[in-house]
């Protein structure tokens, strides 16, 4: 904790996250952070985020909500505002419309007379602020590690686009080489890094502008958690790096249904194994089934909270009859929302098979379950070998090299390689995983980052 007295004065604080609702939420959450230290903070977006994300704001007397005028763009249905409104194949619209806004934004920053603007994929904000004397934060959205692997000033090369070689290997100055993307990813990444998103303007270089335009960078992070690479984004942008602390879970205000408690409560402390993949993550039939053998592999009971796979009509008709048979008793495959929390902190769930986004590990790393990684898209691979590789506290699935593919042998491997007491893996990741919880669960943690937080928004207009 900082030494220097508490600053006293406060700020006008403007924000302005890219129209996705985890987006939305995620600097929400930064906003009660910022406003629990007396700031007043205006929240720039459309009407219908507004009504899903207004419950997250813990301090209405301080967090105001600014309605944004969605432009129409050809191409976007009538009345869509957000990335929920389309496919993904159609997001680069809602950019467009977006960055259509400026004239609207400027002009409110203006009346509202704000002093900080927090962004992200909006990156003409800086040197609207910068002319109008106001400061400007780039608040990403996800974590340090993936951030400085995947758009480091050294990822620029000037005369050629990023190849699926380059993004195999970690930057030169990287603090940690051993954190690689294979082949299959590679293409994902390199695919979503040269693709235009919004104007004539590729998805690296609105960040890279972005980021290299403002005043400062901030994260949702701890040092103990990503510390060196904090140090080298610092280094590589040549600009502050403010941390506002993990972003923890909120305990839920919600109680198990009593069918799945009960059905938990046959099985004895730490043998049940949860598997879940978040809202979004649609496997295909192959691979939902390689899962689901996987798992009937390990012998152990489990429950698995999926959506239906690609190629089929439902969850039930996706389950081969001969896994049906087997699995009676002892795994329950679930199509619909169940609250995860209550899962991971139910004694009889030992193991947590995860897609690797962030809230999901949060809610993992505060609990006493063993963890497995299955990542499968962008920043979750990234988080995967944070995990696996960095921190030490779960085992990554395998995959193909060339396809991504896992398979039955892989899934069993993992799960059981962390609940086996006995080996060398397993009392690894748990005596990491016991060290870290520890930490997190600091009651002081939260509070003294936000104060160094708020010291070094200060700092921006020494």
């Amino acid at each position: 904790m900082s030494s220097l007295p508490r600053p006293s004065r406060t700020y006008q604080i403007a924000m302005y996250p890219w129209f996705a609702l985890g987006h939305q939420i995620a600097f929400l959450r930064l906003a009660n952070k910022i406003a629990s230290r007396g700031h007043k903070i205006w929240f720039f977006t459309p009407n219908s985020s507004r009504r899903v994300v207004e419950h997250f704001n813990h301090h209405p007397h301080l967090i105001a909500f600014v309605p944004v005028t969605v432009p129409h763009v050809p191409g976007l249905p009538p009345g869509a505002e957000t990335t929920a409104d389309v496919p993904f194949s159609t997001s680069h619209l809602i950019m467009e419309a977006m960055d259509m806004t400026q004239e609207e934004i400027e002009k409110e920053l203006l009346n509202l007379k704000v002093d900080i603007v927090f962004f992200d994929y909006t990156h003409w904000i800086p040197k609207m602020a910068r002319r109008n004397g106001m400061r400007s934060v780039f608040y990403s959205t996800i974590s340090p590690v993936m951030h400085g692997y995947a758009i480091s000033p050294e990822r620029r090369i000037p005369w050629r686009n990023l190849t699926e070689a380059d993004m195999m290997k970690a930057p030169g100055n990287f603090p940690d080489l051993s954190i690689t993307l294979r082949a299959h990813e590679a293409r994902g990444f390199t695919a979503r890094t040269i693709m235009k998103f919004g104007g004539d303007i590729t998805f690296f270089d609105r960040i890279f502008t972005g980021v290299s335009d403002c005043d400062a960078i901030a994260y949702s992070t701890c040092r103990e958690l990503e510390g060196p690479f904090c140090d080298y984004i610092e280094a590589q942008y040549k600009k502050p790096v403010l941390l506002a602390g993990p972003a923890l879970p909120v305990p839920p205000d919600t109680t198990m249904d009593e069918s799945w408690s009960d059905w938990l409560g046959k099985f004895e402390k730490g043998s049940v194994v949860y598997c879940a993949f978040g809202s979004e993550c649609i496997l295909e039939k192959d691979q939902f089934q390689e899962l689901l053998w996987g798992l009937e592999l390990t012998g152990m009971p489990f429950f698995a909270a999926l959506k239906t796979p690609s190629g089929a009509d439902s969850i039930k008709a996706a389950i081969p009859e001969e896994l049906k048979r087997k699995l009676q008793g002892r795994g329950i495959v679930c199509g619909k929302w169940v609250e995860q929390q209550l899962f991971l902190q139910h004694p009889s769930v030992g193991c947590f098979v995860t897609h690797c986004g962030w809230a999901s590990l949060s809610e993992a790393l505060v609990n006493k379950c063993q963890i497995v990684l299955l990542p499968h898209v962008g920043d979750q691979i990234i988080n995967a070998r944070i995990m696996s590789l960095s921190l030490r506290v779960g085992v990554e699935v395998e995959k193909g090299e060339q396809d991504g593919l896992f398979t039955k042998e892989g899934v069993c491997k993992a799960v059981r390689g962390v609940m086996d007491e006995e080996s060398e893996t397993g009392r690894e990741t748990r005596a990491n995983h016991d060290r870290l919880r520890e930490f997190l669960l600091n009651k002081d943690l939260e509070s003294n980052y936000i104060e160094l937080f708020n010291e070094k928004l200060h700092a921006l207009f020494a």
